[in-house]
């Protein structure tokens, strides 16, 4: 997304960067893993269709993507690569008042490489993700669609995130989790 082309986000835990040309190749190789696919839900693509995936997601007005890097400094950006962070913002009318638009954004989060998961990465990311688009966005509300059976992203959205389940659809053996609005505006 062009809102985020320059921004560099730097925490405790990790650094969220924009998803360059540099990044696509092994973000094609973790998307070559099947068991990745299903759980965020993404379809298999070519290098060159990554590419274009790229460049389209840099250009979009609606999308705005991080990768997310260890802060190991002795390595170089593509090896300190760990998964990506993204937000896909979408308007809808308030249920409180049908005339009123609201800006909703619906987040991901994918650490793809074992030796970033289960140390607080993801938590981290995510929280910097909705902070960021809170802060420069003006996004009120978040939500996160994640498979039945994908228990460590529900303990993370769930137990850490603090997000409610609003919906379940059989059909995409999925649930539809928000940001309850108390939690939005004391935490982030």
């Amino acid at each position: 997304m062009k809102l985020n082309e320059k921004v560099e986000i730097v925490a405790k835990k990790c650094i969220l960067v924009p998803y360059e040309p540099c990044h696509v190749e092994k973000y094609h190789k973790w998307m070559e893993d099947e068991e990745i696919r299903r759980l965020t839900g993404s379809e298999r693509l070519t290098i060159e269709e990554e590419y274009e995936m790229q460049r389209n997601w840099r250009e979009d007005e609606d999308k705005l993507t991080f990768i997310v890097l260890s802060k190991e400094k002795e390595l170089d950006e593509t090896s300190r690569m760990l998964g990506d962070v993204n937000l896909f913002i979408s308007k809808s009318t308030s249920s409180e008042d049908e005339s009123e638009e609201v800006t909703e954004g619906e987040v991901e989060i994918m650490i793809a490489e074992a030796s970033g998961r289960g140390k607080g990465i993801g938590e981290e990311a995510v929280s910097l993700i909705i902070s960021w688009a809170y802060k420069n966005l003006s996004i009120r509300v978040f939500r996160a669609r994640i498979t039945d059976d994908n228990t460590p992203s529900l303990s993370l959205f769930e137990k850490k995130l603090g997000f409610n389940r609003i919906k379940h659809s059989s059909a995409f053996k999925e649930y539809t989790l928000e940001l309850p609005q108390d939690r939005l505006d004391s935490h982030f």
